[in-house]
């Protein structure tokens, strides 16, 4: 009797050793065909079955860039019965032919953890059939999407740190009503007149930058926020970006005898082979070979990969500043590379350039 039992007791753990979920599409591939680039969204349903002998379940449902998955099965699939993904595609500004992939993982034990199954593979594709210009695109006013358009919102000012500089821009108001046009909340260096637009009318602004007002040394990004009467966005943006140089033109030759001299003891810093999930440093030191204090006016990074910091910013005559240099891995993987800015009051050099890299691990 007890070797029966054991028999069969070796029996159902056998059985279970096979028994196992199995997802079996109907079909992988959804053509749309043609669709029209003004048409909206457009989506498409794939279905399977679990042919296993377990309850089945969508474990990950990862659509790649451009398609979504509108919706899927969340519950356990029983043997024998259906589940779905929807999987839905934009084709507002992507005109031409599209291929797109969804990677689907289950419970199925070719995904267990140290199994390494490959995802399964589900595609939408079709052609967007390209849609005519709109009013806006045909008068060059491609930003925005209310009927008050400005036709190229980015600004940029190189100019000493005792200029100011005016640059000019265009505005529209495509409606049938006047509207005002209003800038919120200026920063004391930047100067822009309120205007009234009548509906069709087409102006010329200029907005001026005064360096000298900002009282700063380095590369700088505004954002300058306008108000209108547009029932659509009645907010819209300019994205003002200045260079701001240090005017060194009227320094006496003594002066510039006596100037500070910027000397850095690296121009590269290379992290190495770094382990992923931690935030190591390096530090390297900026000099003062001259007479005078040396002044560091900005320290910027090209990335948020590396972030810089300085123990003291006035560098007397022969001393020296430690410059942290700070990896933060969190959601980075492979190779790093950034440059960081170092502006100093140095007139023969004001601009150091230092080149960091670093490889995180997978």
């Amino acid at each position: 009797m007890k070797k029966q039992l054991l028999s069969f007791v070796l029996f159902l753990s056998a059985l279970s050793l096979f028994a196992q979920p199995a997802i079996q599409f109907e079909s992988t591939t959804i053509d749309f065909g043609n669709v029209k680039e003004e048409g909206g969204k457009v989506s498409g349903k794939f279905e399977f079955t679990n042919t296993g002998d377990q309850d089945l379940l969508l474990s990950s449902v990862k659509p790649g860039c451009g398609c979504t998955a509108a919706d899927y099965t969340k519950t356990a699939i029983a043997p024998g019965q259906k589940g779905f993904i929807i999987a839905t595609y934009d084709p507002f500004n992507r005109p031409g032919s599209f291929n797109k992939n969804i990677k689907v993982t289950t419970n199925e034990p070719k995904f267990k953890e140290g199994a390494n199954g490959s995802p399964y593979m589900i595609y939408i594709k079709g052609n967007v059939e390209k849609r005519p210009p709109s009013k806006y695109e045909t008068a060059g006013y491609k930003n925005g999407i209310g009927n008050i358009r400005i036709k190229d919102n980015n600004l940029k000012f190189d100019l000493f740190s005792t200029e100011s500089q005016s640059s000019n821009f265009l505005v529209m108001n495509f409606s049938e009503k006047e509207s005002t046009f209003e800038p919120v909340n200026l920063p004391n260096y930047i100067t822009l007149e309120k205007t009234t637009l009548k509906p069709g009318e087409e102006k010329e602004l200029s907005l001026t930058y005064n360096a000298a007002k900002r009282g700063e040394i380095g590369v700088f990004k505004d954002v300058v926020n306008i108000q209108t009467q547009d029932s659509i966005e009645p907010r819209i943006t300019l994205f003002v970006e200045s260079a701001i140089k240090e005017d060194f033109s009227k320094l006496t030759p003594k002066q510039l005898q006596d100037a500070p001299k910027a000397f850095l003891d690296s121009l590269n810093i290379d992290f190495g082979k770094i382990d992923k999930n931690t935030n190591p440093t390096r530090q390297i030191q900026l000099y003062n070979k001259g007479k005078n204090p040396l002044i560091i006016r900005q320290l910027k990074s090209s990335t948020s990969v590396f972030s810089i910091a300085s123990d003291i910013t006035e560098i007397p005559k022969d001393g020296f500043s430690t410059l942290t240099i700070t990896l933060s891995t969190r959601n980075r993987r492979g190779v790093q590379n950034a440059t960081i800015e170092i502006v100093t009051n140095d007139p023969a050099n004001p601009l150091l350039i230092l080149n960091c890299k670093s490889d995180i691990s997978q």
